[in-house]
C-alpha cells in the first residue's frame, strides 16, 4: 500500500492539507479565511457601473434644430401666373434634399445663401420668405428638416441592427435609439451599454437602464453607443461537474450559483468540506477582511466554504464571486483511499496473470 501510494496516483488537485500548507501561517504566502458573516460582508463588491453627472445632467437635444450636414425639404408657393422658380402654371416649386453645406448655409435661387443651421424649420421658413417676398409678391414657403447626418449617433456590437441613425424626435434619448436600432441581440441580464462621448465614457447594465429612469440619457451628436456581453469570468477546478473559464451569467454571482453553473459538486468525488475560492484581493479589502493597516498591493487569498455545516449552505449563497476567481473542490479522502485500492487490486491481479502464464 505505502509502496502504491508513494508512486502519485492521478488526482484533480491539490488535497486539502495541501492548500492549508500554503498559509502565511505556515511560511506561504497566501491568507486562508474560513468564511464567515463578517468576510462576506467585507468581500461583497459588485462592479459599479453608471453615468456621469455630465451625462445625466444634459439635456434633450432638440430635433428641430437645423445642423450642418441635415437635409431639407422645400416647396414654395408663387403667387403669380409666371413663377420665378417653377414652370409656368405650376402653382409650387418643390426644392427636394436641399444640403446645408459645411458652414451651416444652404442656396435658394433668388434668395440667395441662407444660413441654416441653429434655426429651426419655421425660423428658416420666415427668413427665406421674406428674402423672396421682395422678388415675387406674397409667396408662401413650408420647410421640412428630413432624416439627415447632422446630429447622429452610432451603434454598434450585440445590437439587432448596427448602424448610424440620425437623432430624431422619437430617438433622442438611449432607450429610444436602442429599440430604433432593433435592440439588444444578447440576454438582457449581461447587457452592458457602453456610452462614447468625446472624451467622456459612461457604462451602464441594460436592465438598468429601465429600472432607473434618470440613466435614459439624452443623446447627442456624434455619440458613439456600444452593446457587449459582460466579460466576467471565473474558473472551476476539482471535483465539479466541469472544469473550465465560466462566463458570469447574472450581474451578481454567489459561490453555490457558481458551483451549480458548472454542474455542481461530483457526487462520486467532491469533499463538500473542501470548497476554496482563490483570489488576489485589493489591499483595502484585504486589511478590512483582515483587520489589519499594513498590507500594500494585491494579496492572495484563499476563502474556505464548509457546506456541510449548520449554515454553511447560506455562506456560499452570500458569498460573491468575483472577476478572475478560481472555485476549486477538493476531492474527499475516500476517493484517493479507493484509487489506492484499486491499483493494489490490480497490481496483485496482474500478478495472478502472470504466474498462471507461468505455470
Amino acid at each position: 500500500m505505502a509502496v502504491v501510494g508513494s508512486c502519485g496516483l492521478p488526482r484533480s488537485g491539490p488535497n486539502k492539507r495541501e492548500i492549508f500548507a500554503g498559509s502565511v501561517l505556515k511560511k506561504g504566502d497566501a491568507f486562508v479565511l474560513t468564511v464567515n458573516d463578517r468576510v462576506t460582508r467585507q468581500t461583497a463588491v459588485v462592479p459599479a457601473l453608471g453615468f456621469s453627472k455630465a451625462f445625466k445632467n444634459a439635456g434633450t437635444v432638440g430635433s428641430d434644430t437645423i445642423r450642418a450636414g441635415d437635409t431639407l425639404g422645400l416647396t414654395i408657393w408663387e403667387n403669380v401666373s409666371d413663377p420665378l422658380l417653377g414652370a409656368a402654371g405650376t402653382p409650387a416649386t418643390v426644392l427636394e434634399e436641399v444640403q446645408v453645406d459645411g458652414s451651416g448655409f444652404i442656396f435658394i435661387p433668388y434668395a440667395g445663401r441662407v444660413r441654416a443651421a441653429g434655426n429651426s424649420p419655421e425660423a428658416l421658413r420666415r427668413i427665406i420668405t421674406q428674402k423672396l417676398d421682395k422678388q415675387t409678391p406674397d409667396p408662401q414657403v413650408l420647410v421640412t428638416r428630413l432624416a439627415g447626418d447632422g446630429a447622429t449617433v452610432s451603434v454598434v456590437g450585440s445590437i439587432s441592427a448596427q448602424g448610424v441613425y440620425p437623432i430624431e424626435r422619437p430617438t433622442r434619448t438611449l432607450s429610444a435609439m436602442l429599440a430604433r436600432a432593433g435592440g439588444v441581440s444578447i440576454e438582457p441580464e449581461i447587457a452592458q451599454i457602453t456610452i462614447l462621448r468625446g472624451k467622456q465614457r459612461g457604462k451602464i447594465w441594460f436592465q438598468d437602464l429601465y429600472e432607473h429612469p434618470e440613466l435614459d440619457i439624452a443623446l447627442r451628436n456624434k455619440d458613439r453607443i456600444l452593446v457587449e456581453k459582460d466579460t466576467r469570468s471565473f474558473t472551476a477546478l476539482g471535483a465539479t461537474g466541469t472544469q473550465n473559464r465560466v462566463h458570469f451569467e447574472t450581474q451578481t454571482l454567489s459561490a453555490i450559483e457558481a458551483i451549480a453553473q458548472v454542474g455542481g459538486l461530483s457526487t462520486s468525488a467532491a469533499d463538500p468540506t473542501g470548497v476554496f475560492v482563490f483570489r488576489n484581493e485589493p489591499a483595502e479589502i484585504a486589511n478590512a477582511v483582515l483587520n489589519r493597516k499594513d498590507l500594500k498591493g494585491p494579496q492572495r487569498m484563499i476563502y474556505v466554504l464548509n457546506l456541510t455545516e449548520p449554515n454553511g449552505m447560506f455562506q456560499a449563497r452570500d458569498f460573491v464571486i468575483r472577476d478572475g476567481d478560481t472555485v476549486y473542490v477538493t476531492e474527499a479522502p475516500f476517493v484517493q483511499w479507493s484509487k489506492t485500492m484499486s491499483a493494489v487490486m490490480g497490481t496483485l491481479t496482474s500478478a495472478g496473470s502472470i504466474s498462471a502464464l507461468a505455470e
